[in-house]
């Protein structure tokens, strides 16, 4: 009998994936659990196994090719059936015209899906990709290079954003001195810690008493989200993943600390599973850690805000008519206008401002 191979469901949020690399060509033999593909969506890389032994024998969808969770890409025959019914042979089934085609611009048949009747191989089809192997006009001296997978599906993330929100960003100035004096009794203590743990915390609070925030808008409605999910945006070789700290409003700064190094580590070593990267209620992206002073950052859509920290900078500031060295930072707050008014976003960071500032919250505690 055949097996359909089906592009699976791997997150709640995930509707279409990319194929990266097939591990199997047809006419190749294939062990139940042996990996056959590779796929990638927007937050992560996965291998999928092979769901029964036997024969590969049509590969439906291309290296490259995008297509919605649940679509069939492969078909796979047992022994025995290959055996009564052989795979047809590729320069059987194609014309001599698309045999000579491919020849001379050594392309692989069996890797192209075919529109023709019974999936042949057409004329057109092999134009389509002849035409895709071209190398684009170029100046002297420059260099061309195609996006990688992962900027692509950042571009088309970031720009459905764009035409999604109605954004809006506004900035506060932060004096992180209280933080600065708790992260060093911290590590006198034996905590690796940075500026992150606490803000990240000090949001948690935030995101609880404005729940407007904690939110998605999906259609004309607004979903509360129950949990305090924050996603952290972590700059990797390859470009930006965002892998979220799950109930965060339970954990202490020593444990946000741990478990955000935990992924980051992770990340960077390209381990995480589909559930690191899912089920974000609200995204906080660090730019300060390379100097940048403050940004408007973009939504992660379908969220209504993402916070973004800027570096943490000695600098004079005047209190009570003197000046004083503070270590102060720039925080800004890009906020979905549909979803909230300026109001309830500058005392959402207002909030946050107020516990860094006064009562941050101790690492162990």
């Amino acid at each position: 009998m055949s097996i359909k191979v089906v592009v699976p469901q791997i997150g709640q949020s995930i509707a279409e994936a990319t194929i990266v690399k097939w591990f199997k060509k047809p006419g190749d033999s294939v062990d139940k659990g042996e990996i056959l593909v590779e796929i990638g969506t927007d937050k992560i890389n996965t291998e999928i196994p092979a769901p029964e032994s036997g024969i590969v024998e049509r590969l439906l969808v291309q290296e490259g090719e995008t297509v919605p969770v649940q679509t069939e890409i492969a078909v796979i025959v047992s022994e025995v059936e290959r055996a009564s019914r052989p795979l047809e042979s590729p320069t059987q089934r194609h014309s001599p015209l698309v045999r000579r085609l491919a020849q001379e611009h050594n392309i692989d048949l069996s890797q192209i899906s075919g529109t023709g009747e019974g999936g042949r191989i057409t004329k057109e089809d092999l134009e389509k990709v002849i035409q895709k192997q071209q190398p684009p006009e170029k100046s002297r001296g420059d260099e061309v290079v195609p996006l990688s997978r992962m900027r692509k599906l950042i571009a088309a993330h970031m720009v459905n954003s764009k035409r999604s929100t109605a954004e809006l960003t506004t900035f506060f100035e932060v004096d992180m001195t209280e933080v600065v004096r708790q992260r060093e009794t911290g590590r006198q203590q034996g905590l690796k810690l940075t500026y992150l743990p606490f803000v990240i915390a000090a949001t948690a609070k935030a995101l609880r008493a404005f729940p407007i925030v904690n939110s998605s808008i999906q259609g004309e409605n607004i979903h509360y989200k129950k949990d305090c999910n924050i996603g952290i945006a972590i700059a990797i070789d390859e470009g930006l993943i965002v892998p979220v700290l799950k109930k965060v409003d339970e954990k202490n700064v020593a444990g946000i600390a741990r478990a955000a190094a935990e992924l980051a580590e992770r990340a960077r070593a390209h381990h995480l599973t589909p559930e690191d990267m899912s089920d974000g209620t609200f995204t906080i992206t660090n730019p300060g850690v390379f100097g940048a002073l403050t940004g408007t950052p973009i939504i992660n859509y379908p969220q209504v805000a993402i916070l973004e920290l800027g570096a943490v900078v000695k600098r004079a500031v005047v209190i009570q008519d003197a000046i004083a060295i503070r270590s102060m930072a720039y925080f800004s707050l890009t906020y979905d206008h549909r979803a909230m008014d300026g109001a309830v976003a500058d005392s959402f960071l207002a909030h946050i401002k107020k516990t860094l500032e006064t009562t941050c919250p101790p690492a162990l505690e």
